[in-house]
């Protein structure tokens, strides 16, 4: 079911998680700078993007910028935290609210995180991966708004698994782990897949995480 109520389909789903851009229609000066710098983020990385380039592009003066960010450092631990924010609200929606199984739900998930792999956006479908390795030790404070963000979605994904638990289409019993630490091991292996696609350029990576994980869902 959509947000709104209404039932949707795969290519629904798909555009309403993985939409190129956040909120494209805003009157808040705030929103709008994090808007325009996740465009420019998700291009060209953190460190590439100059507190000019963001000013310019958002057509907004340094002082609207520092009203709402002591630094680019806030500046980015915010967006990440705004990102997290609305894809978590999301992915709930599908993990949670669609039909079928909790098997059949989380297969739809991996299936959209597969399949989303355009050549034209596949880096906002993972913030993580896209941001982990060049912040982590650049900056404390991006580095645990990316963590606390990935802990949102594993505890999402681990919902997903005991509500299939529940419902008889997920058996745990043969792994003999948990629905956290399945979840953990499912979201690990997926960024992964997503980190060594982007250095191949291609999709074996995930759709080997996709066999694994209808393997281990079984």
């Amino acid at each position: 079911m959509g947000i709104d109520g209404s039932k949707l389909d795969l290519d629904d789903w798909s555009n309403l998680i993985y939409s190129c851009g956040m909120n494209t229609k805003t009157n808040d000066t705030r929103q709008h700078i994090l808007d325009v710098g996740y465009q420019l983020l998700v291009a060209k990385g953190f460190t590439s993007v100059g507190l000019s380039t963001l000013l310019k592009t958002a057509d907004v003066p340094k002082g609207s910028f520092y009203h709402y960010f002591k630094s680019k450092e806030q500046f980015g631990e915010a967006l990440i935290e705004d990102y997290f924010s609305q894809y978590i609200e999301r992915i709930n929606h599908l993990l949670t609210h669609s039909e079928g199984s909790g098997r059949q739900r989380l297969l739809s998930y991996f299936d959209l995180w597969l399949n989303v792999e355009d050549g034209r956006c596949n880096a906002y479908k993972c913030l993580v991966v896209k941001l982990s390795a060049e912040v982590s030790d650049l900056s404390p404070s991006m580095r645990e708004a990316l963590l606390q963000g990935a802990t949102q979605v594993i505890a999402a994904l681990g919902q997903c698994i005991q509500s299939g638990i529940e419902d008889g289409s997920i058996d745990t019993s043969v792994n003999g782990i948990d629905s956290h630490s399945m979840a953990q091991t499912l979201y690990h292996q997926w960024l992964g897949a997503s980190l060594m696609s982007k250095l191949t350029q291609n999709q074996e990576g995930l759709e080997q995480a996709m066999t694994i994980t209808k393997q281990l869902l079984k």
